[in-house]
């Protein structure tokens, strides 16, 4: 290689280094600022799991504290004492009205059907307090109401699809409807996502309806 190779090389890799320097000086607080914002990003995922941790043992706590409080009525009375909100606050709610239901079935019930109707919560919660609802016993609802309160929670998909029509052919048998009964237990002595104990008691139920297996 040339003198004047040499010398050129020089004074391009030396102009490379000022042009790289001048890049960083220019956008180098771009690169640190993005570095901050990943780690802090990442430590406050952190914490927002720690502290999620810390809120759901708190809250479990107070429901086994409120359980363990003596009687039906004073656990209800040390459940609604507990703070909580979304769905921490329903689930809280659902296990008051469960405590209320033997001493105050009306205030169990309403409960259980503003829960109902809460567009804010998800499906599933809804859905439980429907069913919860419905089950509930000497609560004041015509057996019409009930139908039609259950029928929406046996589409296919829906979370306690099982339950609800269980339930459903259980108020047609009520009404003297044997036949939608049986229709209606028919396919669940046979769903595969049924559990045993689902299948055994449609079963049981659909022979006292003098249901016939073979045909089933």
């Amino acid at each position: 290689m040339s003198q004047t190779d040499s010398f050129i090389d020089e004074v391009t890799e030396e102009v490379r280094r000022d042009r790289m320097l001048g890049l960083a000086r220019r956008y180098g607080w771009i690169v640190a600022l993005v570095l901050v914002a990943v780690v802090g990003g990442a430590a406050f995922v952190e914490w927002q799991k720690a502290r999620d941790r810390a809120a759901a043992q708190s809250l479990g706590d107070q429901i086994f504290a409120a359980l363990e409080s003596g009687a039906g009525v004073s656990r209800a009375a040390a459940l609604a004492d507990i703070e909580a909100d979304g769905v921490a606050a329903a689930l809280v709610d659902m296990l008051t009205a469960a405590e209320l239901a033997a001493n105050d079935v009306g205030e169990a019930g309403e409960m259980l059907d503003a829960l109902s109707a809460d567009e804010s919560l998800p499906e599933i919660y809804r859905a439980l307090a429907t069913l919860k609802l419905v089950m509930l016993p000497d609560y004041p609802m015509f057996s019409d109401a009930k139908i039609a309160r259950l029928e929406p929670l046996t589409a296919p998909g829906a979370p306690f699809r099982l339950m609800a029509t269980e339930q459903l052919a259980l108020l047609h048998m009520d009404n003297g409807e044997t036949g939608k009964a049986l229709d209606l237990l028919r396919p669940i002595m046979t769903d595969a996502e049924a559990s045993p104990g689902q299948r055994q008691r449609a079963q049981q139920l659909f022979i006292v309806l003098g249901g016939d297996l073979e045909g089933a």
